[in-house]
């Protein structure tokens, strides 16, 4: 499934306060003064202090300044892909913040390395020579790199794998735990609402760093693993598999800041490209690996699997995969300082933070709601990825129902059915660079039109509208060609046009998201997440019923009619997106 999460940083900068500051206070902006005021500490050394959300645009600050404050709750908080309050302010005063798919928050550090002249205490730990420092995650071996990249991405496909090969056992556990069908499909839903609240786990990471968080989610998946395994009723199973989606979901929401940790943005397009694939890759493959094992095995064996696998996981990442969190390794390079100077003024930006763990959670449970209520097109795009995804895991309970009973296919052969949608998906990475290279003809013909040569986040859009056709065409095909008379390969073929389109989809909305929101890039992605996973987890409970009482073709023709009244408004966010942009509360103007 798309937990993708999802894979990105905020833009932040490291900034100290001096003496002279101090004394030129007055000089501060209105909306400096005010966030200055809430902090009661007068200490002669102060750290960077949470600053009232402002967007990038002077015009659109201006004119929102008052509505913004009494409507929206609009305090930073770390959201687990950098620290969000160490932010440089002469950059945020000039609308400066990264977009992409990551690495701003590192990049700005790294920059003020470069940038002697920068406004930074001395005793302010960064890194020496940028990238180039020992202790940076960059300066690894490519080697060593993408063998972390490769953990990670399997980590990710075994959590969301975990999701759909559950689907494979449905008959057996309702036989044995004398159960119906629907509350039997509650144990797939309680896992995928369990992978919802992931995105909210982040903001430990900023405290703790990402390999902690690496070690304790797969730890709490194999022993969530253990009653699955071993359920004698499916009350027990369907609770099991809720706290399993919960405790896996904790790595997705970290993980995708790995690889902005170790690749500058000019050389993430691959490493991104290839650890995207595996959250859609688990739920492809489900199907097949649990139907194998219940035609061949047991149903318990397939949580058995699962045990093995994050077990593997678990002992790869603790020997294997080091702290790649750059906040924290400064923290750590700071302590090393101190201890071998014996100077204690020597200190890392997140030392100073002020900051404390209840408040970030809470406002990272916060600004997701916000984001849905007050930006139209992030909704809107929310709903259009929800729909793609509970689509996809409504196809869990269809194809075994449309495959056994038009072509007479047993479990393991439903299972390799899902193969079109595998297939599709990986087209769509492979296509990857050639949307990258889209992207720059877009700028270049900017650059001649006004002279700026500048990215857009509606840059992003043009695969979704590319996506947007094949996802419908792709429905319609598979739904009407759903019979018995019509080969087995033709709906097939119609699920890989599905599937192709939709990997578009999801691939442009996450990167718009990003670009669109570059200082609230997480929320804007847990938002995304909390909508998809609900979606994900309610499809299932009435697909089975809906393709029985309107027909095979007939009830996926809905689901394609529904996505035809969604396809024209992407190419609408392309035209007119800007302009809804220098509107918004939350998105970046320019």
């Amino acid at each position: 499934m798309a937990t993708a999460t999802t894979t990105t940083t905020t833009t932040t900068t490291t900034t100290t306060t001096t003496t002279d500051e101090k004394t030129a206070g007055h000089e501060r902006t209105d909306d400096e003064d005010r966030s200055s005021s809430r902090d009661s500490s007068s200490s002669s050394i102060k750290g960077p202090t949470l600053e009232p959300i402002r967007p990038a645009s002077r015009i659109s600050r201006k004119s929102h300044a008052s509505q913004n404050r009494l409507s929206l709750h609009r305090e930073r908080s770390n959201n687990g892909y950098g620290v969000d309050d160490l932010v440089d302010r002469s950059s945020e005063e000039d609308g400066v913040a990264a977009a992409g798919g990551g690495g701003g928050d590192i990049e700005a550090v790294s920059s003020q390395v470069d940038a002697p002249d920068a406004l930074t205490d001395p005793y302010e730990v960064t890194w020496d020579g940028g990238d180039n420092d020992p202790m940076c995650p960059r300066s690894m071996p490519q080697w060593r790199k993408w063998l972390v990249i490769f953990i990670t991405s399997v980590g990710s496909f075994c959590v969301t794998n975990g999701s759909a090969v559950y689907t494979a056992s449905y008959a057996d556990m309702m036989s044995e735990f004398n159960s119906s069908r629907i509350v039997v499909t509650l144990g797939l839903s309680f896992y995928v609402l369990g992978i919802a609240l992931g995105p909210f786990w982040s903001p430990l990471a900023e405290f703790y760093g990402r390999r902690p968080i690496y070690l304790a989610s797969f730890l709490f998946f194999m022993i969530f693993l253990i009653p699955s395994a071993l359920a004698k009723n499916i009350q027990t199973m369907i609770v099991s598999r809720f706290f399993q989606g919960l405790a896996g979901s904790a790595f997705l929401s970290v993980s995708g800041g790995t690889v902005s940790d170790m690749f500058t943005h000019d050389k993430m397009l691959m490493p991104m490209a290839i650890f995207s694939l595996s959250p859609f890759v688990g739920p492809s493959t489900g199907p097949l690996i649990g139907g194998v094992m219940v035609m061949f095995v047991q149903w318990r064996w397939m949580h058995y699997y699962l045990l093995i696998l994050s077990g593997a996981l678990f002992l790869s990442i603790a020997l294997l995969v080091p702290e790649t969190y750059h906040p924290v390794l400064l923290k750590r390079k700071a302590a090393r300082i101190r201890k071998e100077t014996g100077d204690e003024r020597y200190y890392a930006p997140i030392e100073r933070s002020t900051k404390s763990i209840p408040k970030t959670v809470g406002l990272s449970l916060l600004r997701p709601f916000q984001i849905l209520m007050f930006e139209p097109m992030a909704l809107i795009l929310n709903i259009y990825t929800a729909m793609l995804l509970g689509l996809l895991y409504l196809f869990f309970g269809a194809f075994p129902l449309i495959f056994t009973t038009n072509h007479d296919f047993n479990l393991w052969q439903v299972g390799l059915t899902f193969t079109g949608l595998l297939v599709a998906m990986i087209i769509a990475c492979c296509v990857t660079p050639l949307w990258n290279n889209f992207r720059h003809t877009l700028k270049e013909r900017r650059r001649r039109k006004t002279g700026v040569l500048k990215d857009e986040p509606e840059d992003q859009l043009p695969q979704v509208i590319v996506g947007a056709p094949l996802i419908t065409g792709g429905l319609f095909w598979f739904g009407f060609a759903s019979t018995p008379e019509i080969h087995w390969i033709v709906p097939l073929i119609g699920s890989g046009v599905f599937g192709l389109g939709m990997s578009f989809a999801f691939t442009g909305v996450f990167t718009f998201l990003v670009a669109a929101y570059p200082r609230y890039a997480a929320s804007a992605l847990a938002s995304n997440a909390l909508v998809r996973c609900s979606f994900a987890a309610a499809f299932p409970l009435f697909g089975y019923q809906m393709y029985e009482a309107l027909g095979f073709q007939w009830a996926t023709g809905l689901l394609a009619f529904i996505t035809l009244g969604l396809m024209p408004f992407p190419y609408i966010f392309f035209r007119y997106g800007r302009r809804i942009r220098e509107r918004s509360r939350f998105a970046s103007a320019t």
